[in-house]
C-alpha cells in the first residue's frame, strides 16, 4: 500500500481579492511540488464533495445554510475582514470537507495506512458557527467526527502543528471525550486562542504555545515532552493531522523560523504513535502556509515522510 492524494480541481475555483495570501497560487505551488518524481507512486484520487449530513457532524444546519446563500453569482463576498467568498467557494469547500471524510474510509477500508488531503480553503479556524479565518467548514474535525459517528472508532485524535492555532477544532471538539486535539501554535497570535488553560471538558485538549522567533528546537521540546505524550495517553485508532506549513521561516503571517526538517521530524514522530495505537493509520489535511516556496518545500517533506512510513 501506498499514500494516497486526495485532491479536486474545485480548489481552483475559490478565489480570494488580490493580495490575499489564501490565494489559488497556494494549491498550484503544492500541487506543482507533487509532481516530482519522488511522488510518482502516490495514489492520486478525485476528491467528492462532502454532503449537509457530513457537514452537520461539526456545524448546525443553520451555518451551512448561511454560507450557501452568502456565495455572490459573481465577484465576490466578504464574511469577516479575513474570509472572501467567490461563486466557486462553496464547491471547494464541500470537496475540502468531502476529501477529509473520504480519506478516513481510505484508511479505515484499508486500501492505504495514510492519506494527505490537499484541498483549500482551509478548515481548521471554522468554529460551529462562524467561518473564520480563511476557513468555512472544519474539516480535521469533520474527519474526527465521521471517524467515531459513521466508522464505528472509539478514540480519534487531531494533532495541529500550523503556526495558527485551531479554534475552530477545538470548539468543534471541546465536548467530545473521544477526541484529543493537540495544537503547537505561535503565542500570541491571531486568533487570540490556544492557551495552556484551555484543556477541554474533558481535559481532552492540550495547546502548546511558542514565543515569536523559536524554531526547531522549541518546536520538538513542545511535541516531545508535551504533546506527543498527551496524544499517546489517550490511544487514538486515527490519527488526523491539521497540516499547516506557516510555521516555516519564510511565512509572512508569523514570526516561528521552522524549516523543512522540522516538518519532515513531526511527520515521522506522528507517523510513530501511530504505528503503537493506530494500526499505522494517518489522516493529513492541508491548512495553511502562505510563502509559496515555504509551502511547497514543506508539503514535499511532508508527504515524503508519510510516503516512507505508507510502503
Amino acid at each position: 500500500m501506498t499514500l494516497a492524494l486526495i485532491h479536486h480541481e474545485s480548489s481552483l475555483g475559490h478565489v480570494e481579492p488580490p493580495g490575499h495570501p489564501e490565494r489559488v497560487d497556494r494549491i498550484r505551488a503544492v500541487a506543482a511540488a507533487l509532481e516530482d518524481e519522488r511522488f510518482a507512486n502516490l495514489h492520486r484520487v478525485e476528491a467528492r464533495p462532502a454532503d449537509d449530513a457530513l457537514l452537520r457532524l461539526a456545524h448546525p444546519q443553520r451555518h451551512i445554510d448561511r454560507i450557501r446563500a452568502a456565495i455572490p453569482q459573481e465577484g465576490g463576498a466578504m464574511l469577516d475582514s479575513d474570509t472572501y467568498l467567490s461563486p466557486g467557494s462553496l464547491d471547494a469547500a464541500l470537496h475540502g470537507a468531502g476529501a477529509a471524510a473520504q480519506a478516513v474510509d481510505m484508511v479505515l477500508d484499508g486500501d492505504v495506512r495514510a492519506a494527505f488531503v490537499a484541498m483549500r480553503p482551509p478548515g481548521h479556524h471554522a468554529e460551529p458557527e462562524k467561518p473564520m479565518g480563511f476557513c468555512l467548514f472544519a474539516n480535521a474535525a469533520i474527519a474526527a467526527l465521521h471517524a467515531l459517528e459513521n466508522r464505528g472508532l472509539s478514540r480519534v485524535a487531531v494533532v495541529d502543528f500550523d503556526v495558527h492555532h485551531g479554534n475552530g477544532t477545538q470548539a468543534v471538539l471541546w465536548d467530545e471525550g473521544r477526541a484529543t486535539f493537540c495544537s503547537s501554535h505561535q503565542w500570541p497570535l491571531y486568533p487570540g486562542t490556544g492557551a495552556e488553560s484551555e484543556t477541554g471538558a474533558h481535559g481532552n485538549v492540550h495547546n502548546a504555545g511558542l514565543r515569536p522567533g523559536s524554531g526547531g528546537p522549541q518546536f520538538r521540546a513542545a511535541w516531545e515532552n508535551r504533546l506527543l505524550p498527551a496524544v499517546a495517553a489517550a490511544a487514538p485508532e486515527l490519527i488526523i493531522v491539521s497540516a499547516g506549513f506557516d510555521a516555516h521561516h519564510r511565512d509572512p503571517l508569523a514570526e516561528l523560523n521552522l524549516v523543512e526538517a522540522d516538518f519532515a521530524w513531526i511527520t515521522h514522530r506522528i507517523c510513530d504513535l501511530a504505528e503503537t495505537c493506530a494500526e499505522g493509520r494517518v489522516v493529513s489535511v492541508l491548512e495553511g502556509g502562505y510563502d509559496l516556496v515555504g509551502l511547497a518545500v514543506s508539503t514535499a517533506a511532508h508527504v515524503q515522510a508519510l510516503m516512507e512510513r505508507s510502503l
